[in-house]
């Protein structure tokens, strides 16, 4: 893998990871946690938490 395949890897996490770094703090969890989703299904992890998490009541 060349230079050019390194850059595609950093364009296509940074867009996995900064909607991850905008949405996690809403749920109530440290945006470093977004870095998590760079890991190979770890997206689907915080995907999965996300949607579970207990919202306190609100509907």
């Amino acid at each position: 893998m060349g230079g050019g395949g390194l850059l595609w890897l950093i364009v296509i996490g940074a867009l996995v990871v900064i909607p991850f770094w905008k949405l996690l703090p809403r749920f109530g969890i440290p945006a470093w946690v977004s870095l998590v989703a760079i890991i190979p299904l770890g997206a689907l992890v915080l995907l999965w938490v996300m949607a579970f998490k207990d919202d306190g009541g609100r509907a």
